[in-house]
């Protein structure tokens, strides 16, 4: 009697927009450790609020570094997105089973997510039909306690490669709260809040006296509902938003196509 086919381990790509060698990424590589073949590929520098870029006007650098040990670390020269490009077509020559961005330092809820590089990664990999989760932890500091985030991004991970992906294009936003463990009161799914930034741009003046501005704003949360992810974050929970690349407003389509007449 033959010997059954050994499965093989799923590869588990981890990206962020905080560049590779930030405590976030690190701790999520940490993370996953054991789940499977663990391979990262991030900016070189930090890419914050990149969006969905990528880069058209100039080349690509690739080079392999020394990461977490266990896992085959790479630090690139383009955006969050162009990483997952690049890994999937010259690093890993194949579509990984799981993407992960993160873990991002800083709330990445409500409409954050339009901006967000680590978020605009994950949804990259949505598109090509990868499952995908984006992490980010509520506290921008360096020396930011991902104790608690390590937990629930492992916890997550393993629900999706246990063959829990309902869609093919899933994409998950979670956020966590920076709270000891103890205090999150669990997972809670949710909508994304309607929410924006009041800003404006405080202009000053350099050495030279030279004019520069520097954009500041006022986080302004409109939903006051008890569904969203503003409201679960508030309350000590996680959030997990599922998100999509679809930007069809249907409800508006409907209305145009019965009432709209040229």
């Amino acid at each position: 009697m033959s010997k059954a086919k050994k499965k093989e381990l799923p590869i588990i790509l981890i990206t962020n927009d905080d560049g590779v060698t930030a405590p976030g990424i690190i701790a999520l590589t940490e993370a996953m450790i054991g789940l499977g073949k663990i391979v990262v590929v991030a900016p070189d520098k930090p890419q914050s609020a990149m969006g969905h870029a990528i880069t058209i006007g100039q080349p690509l650098r690739l080079s392999k570094v020394k990461g977490v040990e266990g896992a085959e670390t790479y630090s690139c020269s383009g955006t969050p997105v162009d990483c997952v490009k690049l890994a999937v077509d010259k690093v890993l020559h194949r579509k990984p089973d799981i993407c992960i961005s993160g873990i991002n330092h800083g709330a990445n809820h409500s409409i954050n997510v339009i901006y967000s590089g680590t978020m605009s990664a994950a949804l990259e990999a949505s598109i090509e039909s990868i499952p995908s989760i984006g992490f980010s932890l509520m506290d921008y500091s360096i020396e930011a306690d991902f104790t608690a985030a390590k937990k629930i991004a492992r916890q997550l991970v393993e629900f999706i490669l246990n063959g829990k992906t309902l869609d093919k294009h899933l994409c998950l936003n979670v956020n966590i709260p920076a709270i000891e463990e103890k205090l999150i009161k669990g997972i809670k799914v949710c909508k994304q809040a309607y929410a924006k930034y009041d800003e404006k741009f405080d202009e000053r003046k350099d050495p030279h006296g030279r004019r520069y501005f520097w954009l500041t704003g006022i986080f302004q949360n409109f939903d006051k509902a008890k569904d969203t992810d503003v409201w679960a974050l508030k309350h000590n929970y996680v959030s997990v938003v599922p998100v999509q690349f679809d930007l069809t407003n249907y409800e508006l389509k409907k209305k145009l196509e019965k009432n709209w007449t040229l």
